[in-house]
């Protein structure tokens, strides 16, 4: 599989302020052209992280699937902490943004709106107005032993993931005829109650600031009076909001992108360790050393040389 070591293929097609990601670019060059981009939520999060800052993908509609831990999930101006399993649907051009569980596991499923489109078409007879539910973004719990839906549903995505394991010439079609299923049975599921969590949108929009400023300067290792003063707010509110919203204090959102970018760079560049630590801004590569030990639990050698192995 073939992916890049630099941070994701960007744009601004909505706005200035929220990134496009072509995935097929971004991380997996395999399936440029590809309609259909199926991968384990758990090898994403090693590329991307944990943290999603909102973003969006343009002319392609993502399915993420959560089999377990909890979710903290904002979909345009709407957020939502739900416990696995569960899912969340995100058309074209919908903004969002999520955090997982360092543990949690699932499947994540980009298709192609065309795609989309074709093989729901037929099963919309009002056509593709407002209230079609593959217009809105959708957020649902499942509960597989109560619901036939939901326990096909994961069924079905877990022939999905089996299916990746292939590429012969049926592959694609087999992707296709599965995914129309598991569109089949979020048509089924979206009726059912959202777990809706109210957060204001002035506490969203600092959240998302944050998490743009991390993106820029955390090789420059700012300190949270520095970002709060940037943003203009105190640092108790910022972690207020930060852990009200991802679970997490301010300050451990900047160390696990730092690491998450160390992670990248060992798994995906031929760097020497002692250069990574002064491209992530660390003066001491022995400092590195430490802090890279203590937030991913081995050292940047282990780490590398397991990485290797896969």
């Amino acid at each position: 599989m073939s992916r890049n070591s630099s941070p994701p293929n960007q744009s601004t097609s909505i706005s200035d302020d929220i990134p496009n990601i072509d995935i097929g670019h971004a991380y997996d060059q395999h399936y440029v052209d590809a309609d259909i981009h199926y991968e384990h939520l758990e090898k994403l999060a090693d590329f991307f992280g944990r943290n999603m800052p909102v973003h969006h993908h343009d002319r392609f509609y993502q399915l993420h699937v959560i089999l377990n831990g909890t979710v903290r999930v904002h979909l345009d101006e709407t957020s939502y902490i739900v416990e696995g399993p569960m899912f969340f649907l995100t058309p074209p051009t919908i903004p969002h943004a999520f955090v997982t569980d360092n543990n949690a596991t699932g499947h994540v499923i980009t298709a192609r709106q065309q795609l989309v489109w074709e093989l729901m078409g037929g099963m919309v007879p009002t056509g593709w107005g407002s209230s079609s539910f593959m217009n809105s973004p959708l957020c649902v719990a499942l509960s597989p032993k109560a619901d036939v839906n939901a326990e096909r549903m994961l069924h079905l995505l877990s022939l999905m993931a089996d299916e990746n394991k292939h590429s012969n010439m049926e592959h694609a079609v087999a992707l296709k005829a599965l995914l129309q299923l598991v569109l089949i049975d979020i048509s089924r599921l979206s009726d059912q109650n959202q777990p809706q969590q109210k957060t204001r949108k002035e506490d969203v929009r600092i959240f998302h600031r944050f998490n743009e400023l991390i993106e820029t300067h955390y090789r420059e290792h700012l300190t949270l009076s520095q970002y709060s003063d940037i943003i203009g707010v105190t640092e108790a509110r910022l972690n207020e909001i930060c852990r009200r919203l991802a679970g997490q204090p301010s300050k451990r959102l900047i160390m696990d992108r730092l690491t998450q970018e160390a992670r990248r760079l060992l798994t995906f560049s031929s760097t020497t360790i002692t250069e990574i630590s002064y491209q992530l801004g660390f003066k001491d590569p022995a400092y590195f050393a430490r802090f890279f030990r203590r937030n991913a639990g081995a050292t940047a050698t282990e780490y590398r040389e397991e990485k290797n192995k896969t």
